[in-house]
């Protein structure tokens, strides 16, 4: 999911916007976790998915426990949104573009690199064997690379590998069926 945001982003819009794969933003985009303002902690999932999206737990200590309001460059620069536009309709224009290019893209690829970088966000490669034989939810406990051995052979099951293949050798753009 591509989330473009401008203007406030206070709150829920930064809870949602946490949530998404991509984002982007317009320069006057504020943004701020408020929450302590009103005497309650995010509860959305700010304070869960933030610091997972940033990877810096004193950044967001910093915005959350302060509740001050920050802009883009500063999103840009701790790795919140990927890109700011000069304006809403720039940035709008850049997100339709990349849905569009996503769009062309293999289905099947695409939700599996989207599952296996969430796995490999709160997974090491190295995950202990234990884990593993566990098998309580066999898929989510097992190691990082054996996960997207996983994912890649039920990949293989479907025709967008050989699409993809064929057409880089017939050197046209490949079309996949949707899911």
């Amino acid at each position: 999911m591509i989330c473009v945001l401008h203007g406030y982003s206070f709150g829920l819009a930064l809870d949602i916007s946490t949530c998404a794969d991509i984002r982007i933003c317009a320069s006057n985009t504020k943004f701020a976790v408020k929450e302590v303002d009103i005497g309650l902690a995010a509860d959305i999932g700010t304070l869960t998915r933030l610091p997972k999206v940033v990877g810096n737990f004193s950044w967001v200590k910093d915005v959350a426990l302060s509740a001050r309001i920050f802009g883009p460059e500063e999103a840009y620069r701790v790795g919140f949104v990927s890109q700011v536009h000069d304006t809403k309709d720039k940035a709008l224009e850049a997100g339709l573009k990349m849905a569009a290019l996503l769009a062309t893209k293999s289905p099947v690829a695409v939700q599996s690199t989207k599952e296996l970088l969430n796995h490999a966000r709160d997974h090491t490669v190295a995950d202990s064997e234990s884990h593993v034989s566990v098998r309580i939810n066999y898929l989510t406990n097992m190691t990082g690379l054996r996960y997207t051995g996983v994912w890649n052979a039920a990949a293989t099951q479907t025709s967008d590998v050989e699409k993809a293949l064929l057409s880089g050798i017939q050197k046209r753009t490949p079309t996949f069926e949707k899911l």
